[in-house]
């Protein structure tokens, strides 16, 4: 049996270099049309919902392809599939750079969002078949910055080279980072050691899933990354959208960088993953949500700056929320655990494609009002399932000491 990657290893440089520039293209092109969305909306005359749809659409195809693709590389190898996904994102990305309508353009993301499945579906399970235990939350680590990094780089490349070109210009530029990433990640990443090969079998996977789904806890975790999600995109979808218009009359260069809030969910999701050990993670996931729904609260105001906090605060609940409610999954999940979480991605990229588009339908009736008013449902309806959840655990607890 050969050795496992170990840290200070040219193996183990090599194998983080290349999963964090996957993680960095996948994101990259996610999200690169969400700062462009107000230019979407004028270039090709269609409403802020249809808009949203550039990305809706591809977190949907996301989500539904990332129960399958697991279990496809089971059979087929870890680094093939990563290798083909990285190449397809990057040319498809060109392709939709290109698109002569908006249909085509929507088409060919729903493409891309099945294609993106092959990385974040497999490099956790490449991480932790290949990285020596002792080592794997270093490289964990640096996989998931990679992964935040790079969203925030794809809107801010998108909304700074649009502003001084066009769209398209922004995702050709996109496109051939990607492509220079897939090449590199291809040489760089290490083949695999300790992958045996299987026979594809897709039934155990569903019947695995339904399992899950019996669980109300489970369910109910599901739920609140759905709704997490689902308030998060909506609010990053429009916010763009309410700066480019007077009062504020942004750039779409500065509407760009306000991404770089998403930086302060670097430190909570660390540090409140770290305060739910010591005081639980219904009280902590609740007080995630609670700054989310005081942030919402916040960006109702004029002043720009307090709008701008206010985000802030709310990007830094949601991060922490999310990361106790992800990693809540994997402790209630008695099987199959990798599957329990793919299913809480399944909900989670499901709540951005929902919520993402249903906002952009209250932003045209309502206003930016409008956009937070369904952002709170969505919140106290979290809040409810966090209770649940907090409820039925309780009483499992009394049960079992009985």
């Amino acid at each position: 049996m050969e050795e496992y990657i170990k840290r200070g290893t040219l193996d183990f440089r090599k194998a983080n270099l290349a999963l964090f520039a996957g993680a960095f293209s996948t994101y990259a092109n996610l999200y690169m049309t969400q700062p462009v969305m107000p230019t979407l909306t004028k270039f090709f005359h269609i409403s802020p919902a249809a808009a949203s749809l550039s990305l809706s659409f591809t977190t949907a195809s996301l989500a539904i392809c990332m129960l399958i693709v697991g279990s496809l590389s089971e059979a087929w190898g870890r680094k093939p599939i990563m290798t083909f996904s990285m190449i397809a994102v990057a040319i498809l990305t060109f392709l939709i750079a290109f698109s002569p309508n908006y249909h085509v353009l929507l088409i060919l993301r729903v493409v891309q969002g099945a294609v993106f499945a092959g990385l974040p579906a497999i490099a956790m399970a490449y991480l932790g078949e290949e990285i020596d235990p002792k080592s794997l939350g270093a490289a964990m680590g640096l996989y998931i910055s990679g992964n935040s990094i790079g969203g925030l780089a794809g809107r801010i490349v998108m909304g700074s080279v649009s502003d001084y070109s066009n769209w398209r210009v922004g995702m050709i530029v996109i496109g051939i980072i990607s492509l220079l990433l897939a090449i590199a990640f291809y040489f760089l990443l290490p083949k695999s050691r300790h992958f045996e090969p299987d026979k594809l079998a897709l039934k155990p996977l569903f019947q695995s899933l339904l399992m899950h789904l019996k669980d109300p806890a489970l369910l109910s975790l599901f739920g609140v990354g759905f709704l997490l999600m689902g308030s998060f995109v909506t609010m990053y979808n429009y916010i763009g959208f309410q700066l480019i218009e007077p009062p504020y009359s942004l750039s779409q260069t500065i509407v760009g960088w306000i991404f770089l809030i998403y930086l302060v969910g670097t430190f909570s999701s660390a540090w409140m993953g770290s305060l739910a050990d010591h005081h639980g993670r219904y009280k902590i996931l609740l007080s995630g949500i609670g700054l989310m729904l005081a942030g919402a609260l916040l960006s109702l105001t004029d002043n720009l700056f307090i709008k701008i906090a206010g985000i802030a605060i709310l990007t830094f609940g949601f991060f922490g929320a999310h990361s106790i409610a992800s990693g809540w999954v994997g402790k209630r999940a008695t099987h199959e655990k990798a599957q329990a979480s793919s299913l809480y991605l399944f909900f989670y990229y499901v709540g951005s494609s929902v919520g993402g588009t249903t906002g952009g339908l209250f932003w045209s009736k309502f206003g930016w009002s409008g956009v937070v008013g369904i952002v709170l449902v969505f919140l106290i309806a979290a809040s409810i399932l966090a209770f649940a959840i907090h409820k039925i655990t309780v009483r499992q607890s009394l049960n079992a000491h009985q």
